[in-house]
């Protein structure tokens, strides 16, 4: 089983188009997103169209809970609260009621055991899953979640690691990198039965158009520094 795995796009469409294309092209068999589908990019109505148009299953992500829940809405630093609002007039009541809808976790059955996805924490998306925390305090909640591989977005920076019997991974960002070199981030998984490779890809795809639509938009120049440099020279 080839798995496409990807995250956090945050309403950047070429880099979407890209990461969809390639994983296309590499012949996976099941493509997941971890939610965080809008947010701080300038093009939220067209990757909401085009992730329903390909049926890509989504996790619902912080900034998509924030957006399609406002009685619920957590204050966040920085720019977020600023891009969501705009992101919010951006969008049709229907569009809305798609993100309202992604389920918190996923749950798929893979040869090598069973695989759970989500945003952040197991239900709490707006939350930052501890990567590096250590093994013994990890396997517990992998036992408790009756799962063999975890994955995770939120991060922004491609991350897997083995623990123990199990396996950690957050793809990275499609659409805000900040991992340090620019482009899209997503991993292509290969499970078999007593065996679990991890490709982690960086992809090309038109930074230039991105980051002009963020600045004829009018949305923070933070953004399209990201966008452009991979990483952040000041909080988001």
């Amino acid at each position: 089983m080839r798995l496409g795995l990807f995250s956090d796009v945050h309403a950047n469409l070429p880099a979407l188009e890209a990461t969809l294309g390639v994983l296309n092209d590499e012949g996976v068999d099941f493509m997941l997103c971890l939610g965080d589908v809008v947010g701080y990019g300038p093009h939220p109505r067209e990757v909401v169209q085009l992730l329903k148009q390909r049926g890509i299953v989504c996790t619902l992500g912080a900034a998509d809970a924030n957006l399609a829940f406002p009685f619920a809405r957590t204050e966040r630093e920085g720019v977020a609260d600023e891009t969501l609002d705009w992101t919010r007039e951006q969008l049709t009541p229907e569009e809305v009621r798609w993100l309202r809808y992604l389920p918190v976790t996923y749950r798929l059955q893979t040869p090598y055991g069973r695989l759970r996805g989500f945003h952040g924490l197991p239900y709490q998306p707006e939350k930052r899953f501890p990567l590096a925390k250590a093994t013994a305090e990890l396997e517990p909640l992998f036992e408790r979640m009756m799962s063999r591989i975890l994955v995770t977005g939120g991060s922004h920076v491609p991350f897997h690691r083995q623990v123990g019997d199990y396996w950690l991974i957050d793809p990275g960002s499609v659409g805000m990198t900040l991992g340090g070199e620019p482009g899209a981030d997503a991993m292509i998984l290969t499970i078999e039965e007593d065996l679990l490779e991890v490709e982690t890809l960086k992809i090309d795809y038109d930074i230039g158009q991105t980051v002009f639509d963020v600045q004829a938009w009018g949305l923070p120049d933070v953004v399209a520094q990201a966008i452009r440099n991979g990483g952040l020279t000041e909080d988001l």
